[in-house]
This record gives C-alpha cells, sequence and structure tokens, in this order.
C-alpha cells in the first residue's frame, strides 16, 4: 500500500539520517518487529530493555511511511470526544484512555532524553475549538465531562480567543499537549537500539508467515528466513493486509506546511489546535517557524486518487485557515497526503488477533497513533510473557 504521497516536510528537513542494508541471509532472534516507524521503534526501544535479541526489518527505507507523514501533535484527548466515547465503552476504559495518552506524552519526552534526541519536544497548550455556534453546546459538554474526571481545562470564550488571534465562538484549552518531530525521534531511537543490539533491515518485505517446530518463522520476498519466538506488526494501516478482522475504516488525509515566519505569530507560539468540524482540521507551529496543518480527511479509494486531490486540497485547507486564524498569512510551502485509518471507538488494537499464534499487533489508529504506540509498548510485552494487562483487554480484537 502507497501510505503518503509527495514528500513531506520532515523528510525535506531531515533528509535521510542513516540507512541500514536489506537482509541477505537467514538468521534468528528472539522477537521479529515488522515496520520500522515510530511504532516499532518504540517496541524495539522496550524490548531491547527487556533483554532480548531483536531483529527488525521494513519493506521501505526506515520511517518513510506514516512516520514521515505525520503532523507530529500529540494530544492525549482522542478522536472521539470524552463523553461520547464514556457512553460507548464506559467510565473507567473511556476515563483511563484519556489518562494513558496523557501519561504517553510524559513518557514520550523521558524516551527522547534517554536517546539524546534532537527531536524538539516541546509541551504545548491544546485547544480544542468551534467555528460554528451549532457545536457550542456539544463542546460545553465535552468541557464538563473533562472536568468532572480531572483533566485540567480551562473554558476560553469568544472574546478570549479573539485576543489570541483565532476566529471561533469557543474553545477548551488543556495543558497536555506537545510538538515534535516525530520522524527524527524515530530515527534516534533506532540508532540508540542499534548501538546495543538491535538489528534492522531496510527494504526487506515478508511475504510469508508460518509456525515450525513451535517456532515462527518469516519469510522475506527474496527467499531468507527469520526463525524467532515471536512476532510484533507494527505496520499500522498496511495491517488491513494481515488481520483477517474488519477493524478499521481507511482514510486520505491530507497536511500543509508554511513558508518560514520571520517570527511565529503570537497564537502557535504556546498554542496547538485542532476543531469540531468532521473531519476536523488541526494546525502547529514547527522549530523553524512555519504552520503545519492538516485535515480535508475522505475515505480512501486507492492512492492514485489520494493523491490527484492534492492542489485541490492544498487549496481548501489554505482557505480554512485564513477563516479560523484571519490575521495570520498563510503561504503553503510544501503539501502531501497520507492514509490513515478510523476505528469505530477511536481506540487502538493492541495483542493477538489469533491466540493459536505468537504474532502480535501494536495498532495506534487515528489522530493519537503515537500516544497509543508509546501504551502498546506495555501490552505488548505481557502479550508476548501471557500475564494480564487492562491494555490487552481494552483494546483486545473482537471487542
Amino acid at each position: 500500500m502507497d501510505i503518503r504521497s509527495n514528500e513531506p516536510y520532515w523528510l525535506i528537513k531531515n533528509a535521510l539520517p542513516q540507512s541500514y542494508p536489506s537482509l541477505t541471509k537467514t538468521i534468528s532472534a528472539d522477537i521479529l518487529i515488522i515496520g520500522a516507524g515510530i511504532t516499532g521503534a518504540l517496541m524495539a526501544y522496550k524490548l531491547i530493555g527487556e533483554g532480548k535479541k531483536i531483529v527488525m526489518v521494513d519493506r521501505r527505507d526506515i520511517c518513510n511511511g506514516s512516520t514521515a507523514a505525520s503532523t507530529s501533535m500529540l494530544q492525549y484527548e482522542i478522536d472521539v470526544p470524552l463523553h461520547k466515547l464514556i457512553e460507548q465503552v464506559g467510565i473507567t476504559c473511556a476515563v483511563s484512555s484519556y489518562q494513558n495518552c496523557e501519561n504517553a506524552i510524559k513518557e514520550i519526552r523521558k524516551i527522547a532524553t534517554s536517546v539524546g534526541s534532537k527531536c524538539g519536544f516541546k509541551y504545548m497548550k491544546s485547544v480544542y475549538f468551534t467555528s460554528t455556534k451549532k457545536d457550542l453546546e456539544f463542546l460545553k459538554n465535552e468541557f464538563k465531562a473533562r472536568q468532572e474526571h480531572g483533566f485540567d481545562v480551562k473554558w476560553l470564550s469568544k472574546e478570549e480567543l479573539e485576543k489570541i488571534g483565532l476566529k471561533a465562538y469557543g474553545a477548551i484549552e488543556s495543558k497536555s499537549g506537545a510538538v515534535m518531530d516525530v520522524y527524527t525521534l524515530a530515527n534516534d531511537i533506532l540508532k540508540y537500539c542499534s548501538k546495543k543490539g538491535l538489528e534492522i533491515y531496510d527494504r526487506t518485505s515478508v511475504e510469508e508467515i508460518k509456525t515450525k517446530n513451535d517456532k515462527t518463522v518469516a519469510k522475506t520476498k527474496d527467499g531468507f528466513t527469520i526463525e524467532v519466538d515471536h512476532v510484533v506488526h507494527c505496520t499500522g494501516y498496511e495491517s488491513t493486509e494481515t488481520v483477517k478482522e474488519d477493524i478499521v475504516k481507511l482514510k486520505s488525509t491530507f497536511a500543509l506546511a508554511s513558508e518560514a515566519f520571520e517570527t511565529i505569530p503570537k497564537a502557535f507560539k504556546e498554542r496547538i489546535y485542532w476543531n469540531t468540524d468532521a473531519p476536523y482540521l488541526y494546525f502547529r507551529s514547527t522549530d523553524d517557524n512555519r504552520i503545519v496543518m492538516g485535515g480535508g480527511d475522505r475515505d480512501f479509494k486507492n492512492a492514485m486518487r489520494r493523491d490527484a486531490l492534492l492542489p485541490k486540497k492544498e487549496k481548501d485547507l489554505t482557505k480554512s485557515f485564513k477563516k479560523c486564524f484571519p490575521e495570520i498569512e498563510f503561504i503553503a510551502d510544501y503539501s502531501w497526503a497520507g492514509t490513515f485509518g478510523e476505528t469505530k471507538d477511536g481506540l487502538p488494537y493492541f495483542g493477538k488477533p489469533d491466540a493459536e499464534k505468537n504474532e502480535h499487533y501494536i495498532l495506534g489508529f487515528g489522530g493519537n497513533g503515537i500516544t497509543f504506540s508509546v501504551m502498546g509498548m506495555d501490552a505488548i510485552v505481557h502479550s508476548i510473557n501471557k500475564t494480564p494487562h487492562p491494555y490487552l483487554e481494552y483494546y483486545k480484537f473482537r471487542r
């Protein structure tokens, strides 16, 4: 599956930090990780810390799938609002999911520090706003739900938002948000792990996985095999190729990065934004004084049709930005498209879809892919060790 188009801003900004060889021999290890994006990198970091011998493969260059296309906004908020999520999955699962995403942001900062990453992690306030009067009551209900369950939130009126530079009817401001360059972080984690013994092979496609004599054997497109005790799939939206269960609806999404401002506009110095539209828009700044925005999601048909929409989406998104921030001139410098997925409850899938196979999945769908991946690290260790964990119940397959 072609999951992104054009060269995203992060790739142009960072070039190719390092490259790894393709697999040219038959090998063995404790665990095989398929997928070398941020999810695979975090999983490798966790398992290396557990003293496991790990092999990682990716069909592309390292971090060149969804990780390169990410806008790298970190939010504790899940795509399904808290008060709606409570109705869907109950108070315990809903509230803990929000809390665990909040904790995951702090964990990402710790990991970035531990590997010495220059990913530009920075805490930001998260502003969830409505541009329409009809969503005002909905947003106030969400504010009330978050307050009731202990989240540090503040209501911003239309007048207060105007002072910031945002044209909107109301907003929830949360302290728990952040931005970074996830492409850099993923590469830095993999570099750190490779020094600890992680074997990484890019441009290596796994074509078949079988069980043989209590071992799991992965066969590559070039005919080499990797014999392991467990396989961890960190393939994101491409997991639809291997998981038979209908768990996700694929979407096309579009993103822009502006030309660099001499100084970043006041509205973007300490805040990130997203709104109540369906599909929603989202905005953030970068450490080189650009503004990145995204949205305009549509059902994914195929990569060619997605990419053909990019020129129109660039115009539409630029126009949408002007409506929200009328005093800021947004001139698009880079644009790209990607594929992501939505689940019915906005929550991830962790664990084993087939109890008879030692194949484990971390599928952090939706806008919280990065924070869900942090949560998935712990879940998969317990899945491998066959020990209980709340995540393996909340986010199980066939739920």
